[in-house]
């Protein structure tokens, strides 16, 4: 992505909970609402360091209840277990698209490694 790449369409399909976003190259990116909720960009998530981050656990089902424009940079996800503090760039839901397979496989591993799981409690 260069600095001139910005989103063409944002949308969202609340039954299938996936967020589809088109870029200006032609890239279109289809990230599921627990994929952007456990990523959130947000310091209560990934904390003010890499050892500060907390895993997200029981998020299966979370589901976006809003989407509001922050400037012509970001979007800002409300989701419907109240979280919504994190400002998601373009750049960043860019990357979180192209680097989807590596980022969801290694949550899942640390999902495994505490026990935990992506169903709600």
């Amino acid at each position: 992505m260069n600095s001139s790449t910005f989103p063409t369409e944002i949308k969202l399909h609340q039954q299938s909970r996936v967020l589809e976003i088109s870029f200006s190259d032609g890239v279109t990116f289809q990230l599921s609402c627990e994929y952007l909720r456990v990523f959130s960009p947000s310091a209560e998530v990934r904390g003010h360091s890499p050892e500060q981050a907390v895993l997200q656990v029981g998020k299966k089902e979370v589901n976006i209840k809003d989407i509001q424009p922050v400037g012509h940079y970001a979007i800002k996800l409300v989701f419907d277990d109240g979280h919504d503090t994190g400002l998601y760039s373009w750049s960043y839901l860019y990357d979180l698209g192209k680097q989807y397979d590596i980022y969801w496989r290694d949550y899942l591993g640390r999902l495994a490694a505490a026990g935990a799981s992506r169903d709600p409690l």
